[in-house]
């Protein structure tokens, strides 16, 4: 062992260069210096010298030669003062010797305490200078970059990672770095100026944009942080770059499958584009992604014609069973549905455990309300009883109170529901959304108003809650309630975009205030420009205000982007005033087969005394 780790073993106390020990009682110096003189012992034998201890039965070796230590003295004692201050909770002190001990001796180990001391201490702009200097001494380890950058975000400066990011790609393998550029929006995804991030990720990002081995990652990178800030257009042309640099990477195709669940026009020719060119079956994942994306737009002919392609090349894929069973439960084609999802839970005995459970509860909540569509309750509660996962009970419990209420017993309902045991504030989130929709469904509005507000209460910064308790209080008959809502909504949150176009509609559907709810939901498509059911209120005010070319050609787009019996009604009664009547009977006959339930679509037939 080093002579002076076997002093420090031996609790001798070493005395600051040119001064002697102080006399004073010995047993109390170790009392009082143990606990130090081992922590500097644990710092120092690991920092610099490593040293393997030797097993007791292991045979005798002759001792190896003595290396002396790059430590002297007077660095050994400046080390073990910093750790006396940081015990006595003095990081100041404690920071400025040790990084002055790092500068001296260039080790990574003391910049790496250093940068730790001073976060221990939340002094942020000393945590970045060490690291700062640490990466300038070692400019080729990326450990110090990678403190750099999440020192900057966490002080909310994203301005100027510009150059760490850069270091830190380039310092990865060159098999590595499309992997590193992948991982940026993540890293970034917290930080709270988000066009600042994106500057400087495209900015760092330059070189790799031109280069053919990272171009198409890179472009992928700058598409996911443009869709992170609802730049949709944006966002899709930067996956389309991606794609040309690489037209095998799968990632932009993920991303052109993102951009297509929120309805950019665009997404979905490129992610069909990527398939046909590379093969449905060999994308096999991506392909079922596709079919889930076209079945929740409600393009049941495509979804239909790619799902059976797929059982065609693939019958005894499980997963493919259960987008069939999904969409013709969708399509109210309930018996093939019902064939089709024990289909599925037949192929997914096979599948891993925690593969199949998410698909199983999928298709047992299904066939439940099946059974529960026929009124065929005992069979919709054995459906249910076959769920066993503990994680799936409060989602059966909650379709078991939809049963009871759907039988007039809301009361019994609304007591299983709250007895439930909750297991996360999002359990006592989803009891109360679950017992709010049930009051709804069963026309009690004012009491599906009563349990927003107590949502409210227990969520005061979700802002979807406080949206919901609006909509419940213009159900009730209390617009001038829902109104002072949605604008207390907006005045907290201006970006709640859905805030601006219920109030708009609202006011357009009452037929008062016509150009104020024209601004308002104009200034909601502006958020999201091709949001269907913001361009169905849009063509509806359109409408009110006796623009009827303009209703029609609004409507027209929006039901096209999404058929739904909501916008089917409006577009309806527009080719109905213009006396289209037969064009008006088609779509109302569409729109009752997307949901004969409709509360809208109802009422507008029986305002026409139409039957279609």
């Amino acid at each position: 062992m080093h002579a002076l780790a076997l002093h420090l073993a031996r609790g001798v106390q070493l005395a600051r260069p040119g001064t002697s020990a102080p006399a004073s009682n010995p047993s109390h110096q170790r009392s009082t210096l143990r606990p130090v003189a081992v922590a500097a012992l644990a710092l120092t034998l690991s920092v610099l010298w490593p040293i393997q201890a030797k097993a007791q039965d292991a045979p005798a070796l002759p001792d190896p030669p003595v290396a002396n230590s790059e430590m002297d003295a007077e660095l050994f004692y400046q080390l073990l003062l910093g750790e006396m201050h940081l015990r006595n909770e003095e990081p100041g002190p404690a920071y400025s010797l040790v990084l002055d001990a790092a500068r001296k001796t260039q080790r990574e180990e003391l910049y790496r305490r250093a940068v730790e001391i001073a976060l221990q201490g939340r002094a942020g702009n000393a945590a970045l200078s060490a690291a700062r200097d640490w990466a300038t001494a070692h400019p080729r380890s990326d450990e110090p970059h990678r403190y750099v950058l999440q020192i900057l975000l966490a002080l909310n400066r994203p301005a100027e990672i510009t150059q760490t990011l850069r270091t830190l790609i380039q310092l990865a393998p060159p098999e590595r770095r499309a992997d590193v550029i992948g991982a940026i929006p993540q890293t970034l995804a917290r930080t709270g100026d988000k066009a600042a991030a994106l500057q400087a990720a495209r900015a760092a990002l330059q070189p790799f944009l031109a280069d053919p081995a990272t171009a198409s990652a890179a472009w992928t990178c700058l598409g996911r942080m443009q869709l992170d800030q609802q730049n949709n257009a944006d966002a899709l042309a930067s996956a389309k770059q991606a794609m040309t640099a690489d037209s095998q990477a799968v990632m932009p195709a993920v991303l052109g499958l993102e951009l297509m669940e929120r309805d950019q026009p665009g997404a979905e020719a490129l992610v069909r584009s990527f398939l046909e060119r590379n093969g449905r079956e060999a994308q096999r994942p991506l392909h079922l992604g596709f079919i889930r994306a076209l079945i929740d737009q409600r393009q049941y002919g495509p979804a239909r014609q790619e799902i059976a392609t797929v059982i065609q090349q693939d019958p005894k894929l499980a997963d493919a069973w259960l987008l069939q069973g999904t969409l013709q439960f969708q399509e109210r084609l309930y018996d093939a549905a019902q064939a089709s999802l024990e289909q599925y839970l037949v192929l997914a005995r096979e599948l891993p455990a925690e593969a199949a459970r998410r698909g199983q509860t999928q298709a047992f909540l299904q066939l439940a309300q099946m059974a529960e569509q026929r009124k065929d309750y005992a069979a919709a509660n054995a459906w249910l009883d076959r769920i066993e996962d503990g994680q799936d009970i409060l989602s059966t419990q909650l379709r078991r109170a939809a049963m009871l209420a759907r039988q007039g017993k809301v009361g019994e309902a609304r007591a299983l529901l709250r007895q439930q045991p909750e297991r996360s504030p999002d359990d006592s989130r989803r009891k109360l959304l679950a017992e709010a929709q049930l009051l709804r469904d069963q026309g009690m509005h004012q009491a599906a108003s009563e349990v927003y507000a107590e949502a409210v209460k227990r969520f005061p910064d979700d802002a979807d809650l406080v949206y919901e308790q609006a909509m419940a209080a213009e159900k009730a008959g209390r617009p001038d309630e829902m109104e002072r809502l949605l604008r207390e909504l907006i005045a907290r949150k201006p970006d709640y975009h859905h805030a601006y176009n219920a109030l708009g509609y609202s006011l357009a559907d009452r037929n008062v205030r016509l150009p104020e709810a024209k601004a308002l939901i104009q200034q909601a498509l502006r958020a999201t420009p091709n949001d269907p059911f913001i361009l169905d209120s849009l063509g509806w005010v359109e409408f009110r205000m006796g623009n009827l070319p303009e209703a029609l050609r609004i409507l027209q787009d929006a039901y096209r982007r999404r058929p739904d019996a909501e916008i089917a009604a409006h577009l309806g009664e527009v080719h109905w005033v213009k006396g289209q009547r037969e064009d008006a009977l088609k779509v109302w006959r569409e729109g009752l087969l997307l949901n004969p339930d409709n509360e809208t679509l109802l009422s507008t037939l029986r305002r026409l005394n139409v039957k279609p």
